[in-house]
């Protein structure tokens, strides 16, 4: 089997960091992507946001754990901004992310492309020129940019992602098996239906250079998703994993539940359940990858 290891968004786990490395040792892991994180005695908030004396302290704890930052999931573009605002706050988050990026060794900072907005105007110039910029801003880094498709310009279909590696000069791409799910497809006309997980990730896989493991099941007539475990929804995870791991997949798989407290066990707080079925989501993606490479 290629070489392969394993991540996650340990926020889920818990906001405090002494929760994020406790799930990600239980689980022998040894990388978080970190997104937002509370470290003991300070503010929380995204890794880009907490103090420069939270971020010390955090970088001692995570030195002293063995567990390191293989991303860094950013704020920046995602859909609480607006391409209509000025880019003073983005570029604000950008600058600090990219002097804590190499401090953390991180390979990749992940990034949005703005909420869709008016389908008259998608303003794709300003994204194009303001996703330039944040690029360049990690130039001399050592760290990737890499854009998610989540419910933003890039993620409207598998053709606005190109459009954006296209654009963007040393963008990449992480792809998220199960944002289609939940997402239209702008490439299609009204009704629109979801997207087709496997559809995009097939033409756009050349770009693909890290990837997101979240599933869920889209239900037509209520009109509601329901998050799952890997491979038990509609997000194609084991045909695109298989695909990986076929054309020689190198990396990191990152979990994102977003299932908050899914196991629903009642001998627990909600804390506890959100804890557990981290876990329980990890060691769940670990068997199915055994599955795949027999």
């Amino acid at each position: 089997m290629p070489s392969i290891y394993y991540t996650g968004f340990a926020d889920e786990a818990g906001q405090e960091l002494e929760t994020q490395i406790k799930a990600t040792l239980e689980l022998g892991w040894n990388a978080i992507e970190m997104r937002n994180v509370k470290v003991r005695g300070f503010d929380g908030g995204n890794l880009h946001d907490i103090s420069d004396d939270a971020f010390e302290v955090l970088v001692d704890q995570l030195a002293a754990a063995g567990v390191h930052v293989n991303s860094f999931g950013s704020a920046i573009a995602n859909g609480a901004k607006s391409i209509l605002k000025p880019f003073d706050e983005c570029l604000a988050s950008t600058r600090r992310a990219a002097q804590r990026a190499p401090r953390l060794k991180a390979d990749f900072i992940r990034i949005m492309s703005y909420p869709i907005g008016d389908l008259a105007d998608l303003h794709e110039e300003e994204r194009f020129r303001r996703l330039r910029e944040i690029v360049a801003i990690f130039a001399d880094t050592g760290v990737t940019v890499v854009h998610e498709n989540c419910g933003n310009y890039g993620g409207m279909s598998w053709i606005n992602s190109l459009r954006l590696i296209e654009n963007v000069p040393g963008l990449k791409l992480v792809f998220d098996t199960g944002n289609p799910v939940n997402d239209a497809d702008y490439s299609k006309p009204k009704p629109r239906p979801k997207q087709s997980a496997w559809e995009f990730y097939r033409q756009v896989k050349e770009h693909v250079v890290y990837v997101h493991v979240k599933d869920g099941i889209w239900d037509k007539e209520t009109l509601k998703l329901t998050q799952c475990f890997p491979g038990e929804g509609q997000g194609d995870v084991e045909r695109i994993l298989r695909d990986l791991l076929a054309g020689g997949y190198s990396g990191g798989l990152s979990i994102e539940p977003h299932m908050e407290a899914g196991l629903n066990d009642p001998s627990l707080t909600r804390e506890e359940n959100c804890y557990a079925t981290y876990v329980e989501y990890g060691r769940r993606l670990m068997a199915l990858m055994d599955r795949i490479g027999l």
